[in-house]
């Protein structure tokens, strides 16, 4: 089968530059999955992704679906012909809307019968009459969450369309594609080059964009040449470095076709303005990368991206370091005005602003987390009137210009103005803590008052949204309760602490008036420890040995961390499977027998077998054994003594009739049984693992 190289280029008004890397690969994506449905072969494919195009090419592209054996049922052969071996009006309609004449059929032998039927094959489609069908399904599915209509056109996109290529080989595929009928013409940078360029073959894409328009159109491309710039030029400044935010990284690359890195300065004074606000001035508005000295310490240095080559670029960073100067400027006369008034004196100012309408407003969550931090912080021996305090002050900064302005300075400028009204170290570092950790894989507070207030805070809005029927639903998480469940379980597991989520949960209630729904306590720690299977799953903890500890429902995140591990170590033992099999079919027998309610004392005199005799023996060894282990939460020792339970179970079970006569034995070596899964049961419900086949 013959092959092409193809090339799609949709070329576009600028692309949202957070967007451009997502609705790159999707594209992409989009266009291989369709290839893969119809069964057309390609070699490689690649991606391009620029801030007015974005294009995919596939290398060694077939120029048709491979043709298919077909094979289609018809009748019985008892139905398809009468006495007399005539076709019956089954067979002869079959015949007919397969476009044959019944001795053109075969027959097929089954062990349900014989068939007729026909076969034939069928020719593939041409590649070049499937394509444009593929790439409108791959646009309807870009993840676009709003798209919008231009002009007199009908078809909607996130930006306006104005030139499609589509080339399978050097010639043109003339089909149109969202209303535009494709060429072989893309165009050049808006500024560098702003004319057409032709595209002889896809082989030459990139090539003439970069060569003849001034368009690097390779997004992995683009993005290494502007880090390599950037670092190039920070290390032309003796000890500076350059820090590069991934994120931000990602975005100038969207936002550039030929970038050109250029460095700048802003005044020292600024300095004395925290980075953070800094950083978030030149970052969030004007997409500059910041510099850093051999310390860590901020420079007054900025590096910019321009998407042009100039031939003065001492215009252009000059015109920057115009731009740059007034924001820093706000920022600066924000952190001197909000430090003339304290945070205790902005507590009333938190009256107002609303946290939700039935629980009140900030004010009112201030002074439940104060009161639910202090007693968190009791039980991890921290102080409790510096984690009320630092709760108190935790949302003052809220209220203050800096935040106001730079929604994502909350809690770091709160340590800052802290640290300057002269708080306690620890309530100072809290007021930022509180927040830890803001993402998956973000550290942790450091402090066990920055815990308090942290795990406080999350409860508070757990238990309260629960207690007025407003738990998450769905995709539906407006206050990102799934998010703060995780964070409180990562601290109390990562900085072990002993906290009992039933307990602190019944605190946190305690501090409502309005809850409505019954037992939310209980409700929140239930949704709580289901939080607990995905964070296992990521770590690689099967699904079954999470189950096995959430039966137990163990309500200390840190014990039930350390049985999760126990578990998980037990169950790569080669005993481990037929212990479970065991457990399960104790389980299944004491069930039968009224579960809870079978005694679980044995007696010595009862014991009549030698199989009995000897397993008795042995639980009564563990126990002695594996009971202290329990209470000092060693789980897995006690898992790893209890795994050489293994032969005397399994010749039990082959030499003693559980089941006997005499009810008195039968009932004696049901107790032995129980005494047998209690044991298990201390630290998860074994039967749940995986049994031997």
């Amino acid at each position: 089968m013959a092959t092409q190289d193809f090339l799609v280029e949709l070329g576009t008004e600028e692309l949202p530059p957070k967007a451009l890397k997502t609705l790159s690969e999707a594209f992409t994506q989009g266009i291989v999955n369709g290839l893969d449905t119809a069964g057309i072969t390609y070699g490689a494919v690649e991606s391009f992704g620029a801030p007015r195009r974005l294009a995919v090419r596939i290398r060694d592209l077939a120029d048709a679906q491979p043709d298919k054996a077909v094979e289609r049922r018809g009748p019985a052969v008892k139905a398809a012909f009468d006495d007399a071996g005539n076709p019956t009006r089954a067979l002869t309609g079959f015949a007919t809307s397969q476009g044959v004449t019944p001795d053109q059929l075969d027959t097929l032998e089954t062990d349900k019968g014989a068939w007729v039927i026909y076969r034939t094959i069928e020719q593939g489609k041409q590649t070049v009459d499937l394509l444009p069908e593929l790439i409108e399904q791959s646009l309807a599915g870009l993840p676009i969450p709003k798209r919008m209509r231009w002009g007199a056109h009908r078809t909607e996109f996130v930006r306006p369309v104005h030139w499609v290529v589509l080339l399978f080989g050097n010639t043109i595929v003339d089909s149109p594609i969202m209303g535009l009928a494709p060429v072989n013409k893309t165009r050049g940078h808006r500024f560098h080059c702003p004319k057409s360029l032709i595209i002889p073959t896809p082989n030459d894409y990139e090539v003439v964009l970069k060569k003849e328009g001034w368009v690097i159109a390779d997004f992995a491309e683009r993005r290494e040449k502007i880090k390599r710039g950037i670092k190039a030029i920070a290390e032309q400044q003796g000890q500076g470095k350059a820090v590069i935010d991934d994120d931000l990284l990602d975005e100038v690359t969207a936002l550039n076709e030929w970038p050109v890195p250029l460095l700048g300065h802003f005044e020292e004074r600024f300095l004395e303005v925290p980075p953070e606000a800094l950083i978030s001035s030149m970052k969030e508005h004007q997409k500059y990368f910041h510099v850093v000295d051999s310390q860590g310490r901020m420079l007054p240095l900025f590096i910019t991206v321009a998407n042009l080559e100039s031939k003065d670029p001492a215009q252009v960073i000059a015109g920057n370091e115009k731009v740059i100067r007034p924001r820093l400027s706000d920022a600066a006369f924000f952190y001197q005005t909000d430090r003339k008034t304290r945070l205790e004196d902005r507590i009333e100012q938190l009256r107002p602003i609303v946290f939700q309408e039935k629980l009140g407003s900030l004010y009112d969550k201030s002074r439940r987390v104060a009161a639910l931090a202090s007693k968190i912080a009791g039980a991890i021996g921290s102080d409790p009137a510096l984690a009320e305090r630092a709760a108190m002050l935790a949302k003052t900064d809220l209220v203050t210009e800096m935040v106001l302005e730079f929604t994502d300075l909350q809690g770091i400028m709160g340590q800052y103005y802290a640290r300057h009204d002269k708080e306690h170290e620890d309530v100072a570092q809290a007021l930022n803590e509180q927040y830890m950790p803001r993402f998956a894989g973000d550290q942790l507070p450091a402090t066990m008052t920055g815990c308090a207030v942290a795990i406080a805070d999350r409860l508070d809005s757990l238990v309260g949204l629960f207690g007025i029927g407003q738990p998450p639903s769905g995709t539906r998480d407006p206050f990102a309760l799934r998010r703060a469940s995780l964070g409180v379980l990562r601290i109390i597991i990562e900085r072990n602490l002993p906290l009992d989520l039933q307990t602190c949960c019944e605190w946190a209630a305690e501090n409502f008036q309005q809850l409505t729904t019954e037992a939310p306590a209980t409700a929140v720690v239930d949704y709580m420890l289901e939080r607990f299977r995905a964070h296992y799953d990521e770590q690689g903890i099967g699904a079954e040995v999470y189950l096995a500890v959430h039966a137990r429902r163990p309500t200390r995140p840190l014990d039930f961390d350390q049985r999760v591990r126990a578990v998980e170590a037990f169950r790569q033992m080669p005993e481990s499977q037929a212990l479970a099999a065991a457990n399960k079919r104790v389980s299944n027998i004491l069930t039968k027998q009224g579960g809870d309610q079978v005694i679980n004392t044995v007696n010595p005199g009862l014991l009549q077998d030698d199989a009995e005799k000897a397993l008795a023996d042995m639980v009564e060894q563990q126990a002695s054994r594996v009971l202290p282990l329990f209470e000092q939460g060693d789980y897995g020792a006690a898992l790893a003594s209890l795994a050489t339970l293994r032969q005397p179970v399994d010749r039990f079970f082959e030499d003693v009739m559980v089941m006997a006569d005499d009810e008195a034995v039968r009932n004696n070596r049901l107790a032995l049984l129980t005494q047998l899964r209690n044991l298990f049961l201390r630290v998860a419900d074994i039967s749940l693992l995986p049994a031997a086949s």
